[in-house]
């Protein structure tokens, strides 16, 4: 009997810290939406909430259209967790794994290419990392699925 209650007191303990990571990410989008780049959030945020699964250059093309050098470190942060909310939460949905990254060799997906647009590695942009094809599926267009389909076809 001791077992379920630690067990259920574990289980509302584990809902209540997840609650306020939710509403602290909902603060910090907030916050950001209010601040001096809302002008690139707002129209992101859009994007984001009409986005699927089909191949789009849409959300890689917006990134790509932006000075994120201009754009605190914070913002780019709530950006890039925003965009990775929404593209795993497409792929479950649509009963794919949440995350499906590429290997070292494979071309890279959505999110990966993104953010390395958004935070560059040593001052390298996604292009001069990844080259011109990450993220997109053969057809040139983005493939916000990822990874999956294209290992199971090897």
């Amino acid at each position: 009997m001791r077992r379920n209650s630690e067990r259920g007191k574990k289980l509302a303990d584990d809902a209540r810290l997840l609650r306020a990571w939710r509403n602290w990410h909902a603060e910090e989008l907030a916050e950001a939406l209010a601040g001096p780049h809302r002008h690139v959030l707002e129209p992101l945020m859009q994007l984001l909430k009409n986005l699927d699964l089909h191949p789009s250059n849409a959300l890689v093309d917006f990134i790509r259209a932006r000075d994120w050098s201009a754009i605190d470190a914070q913002t780019k942060l709530v950006v890039l967790h925003e965009i990775n909310t929404t593209i795993t939460t497409l792929r479950t949905r649509n009963g794919m794994a949440p995350i499906d990254d590429a290997l070292w060799g494979e071309r890279a997906n959505v999110f990966q290419t993104i953010r390395l647009i958004i935070i560059p590695i040593n001052g390298k942009l996604a292009e001069g990392i990844l080259g011109a094809a990450a993220g997109r599926d053969p057809s040139g267009k983005s493939n916000i699925g990822g990874s999956d389909e294209q290992r199971t076809e090897k």
